[in-house]
């Protein structure tokens, strides 16, 4: 790729309008990716050292705090670096890098939400046939398929994004190196590759939310037929934690992607919510809204202060 382009390096401008709150961001992004280590770290452990959340459903969760540690990891080091007062500077490699692992991983963790959606169907709609159906291999097949087109995904975006030249400007109105923000800079028509771009993300992002519907569609007319408002209940809280976190990672990509006229601020907002503030949420969610995860972790905190005293 480096032979196509004059440009060595490019310069992130970081996040728009934000000028003289480099420390104040600092600070809250400091915390945040702290916060979010820490928190799907906890989960991840609670679920290793407990027998019995060896489970498909929690089998998923632990990947997913795995990839809600990686998935803000690509950016927002970076970032915290250029808000402390060193450079801004990325390197033409670094700056694909970046958006090829922010696709990847962003992509292979949208497959995860579908394939967790799964689970919780056969969970609800056919509990006395579960462990039949999702077997260990079904459940690593599954995350095998979720990651060959996470990486199918981001390897078209990357080629096409950087199989144009750059030959300046080379400022990256933008936090980090996405689609969007790296396609202006290009020297030669970059049409195709924003096409493609836009085609590429939404359909993806659509087709795993319509399949995450149709899953969700039959739980909740299985919901709807169990007689006892326990049971329900029951059924509900199961899936509510999920649901929760889908909602708040789909919504920042069709916002940014399906955008007719990108707006720089709004896209800067809207990424920070699904890079940094999302993978944070997903943390609180499971370990608020999940029984079995918090006695785990009760668990794991009993065990190390016995191990001190």
């Amino acid at each position: 790729m480096g032979n196509r382009s004059l440009l060595n390096e490019f310069i992130l401008l970081g996040i728009p309008q934000t000028e003289g709150l480099e420390t104040v961001l600092l600070i809250i992004f400091s915390f945040i990716y702290l916060f979010t280590l820490l928190g799907n770290l906890l989960i991840f452990t609670a679920i290793i050292s407990s027998s019995t959340l060896h489970t498909p459903m929690y089998f998923f969760l632990g990947l997913l705090s795995i990839f809600d540690m990686l998935f803000p990891s690509v950016t927002c080091p970076k970032m915290l670096i250029y808000l402390s007062g060193l450079s801004r500077a990325i390197s033409y490699k670094g700056c694909a890098a970046q958006l090829f692992f922010y696709h990847l991983l962003g992509s292979t963790e949208g497959c995860l939400y579908s394939v967790m959606a799964y689970d919780r169907y056969v969970a609800i709609c056919h509990p006395l046939r579960y462990m039949l159906i999702m077997k260990p291999g079904l459940c690593v097949g599954l995350v095998m398929i979720a990651f060959l087109v996470g990486c199918l995904h981001a390897t078209t975006l990357t080629s096409f994004t950087f199989h144009l030249t750059y030959c300046g400007p080379n400022r990256v109105d933008h936090f980090f190196c996405d689609i969007p923000a790296i396609l202006p800079l290009a020297c030669t028509d970059s049409s195709l590759a924003k096409r493609v771009g836009s085609i590429n993300v939404g359909l993806l992002a659509l087709v795993l939310l319509f399949s995450v519907c149709v899953s969700y569609a039959h739980i909740g007319i299985a919901i709807l037929r169990i007689r006892s408002a326990e049971g329900r209940r029951k059924a509900f809280s199961t899936c509510s934690a999920h649901l929760t976190a889908i909602l708040c990672a789909y919504g920042p990509v069709i916002i940014i992607y399906l955008q007719r006229t990108p707006n720089p601020l709004l896209g800067a907002v809207v990424q920070i919510l699904n890079n940094i503030v999302s993978p944070m949420l997903n943390s609180l969610i499971y370990s608020l809204r999940n029984k079995e995860v918090k006695s785990s972790l009760k668990r794991v905190f009993r065990n190390v202060l016995t191990v001190q005293e």
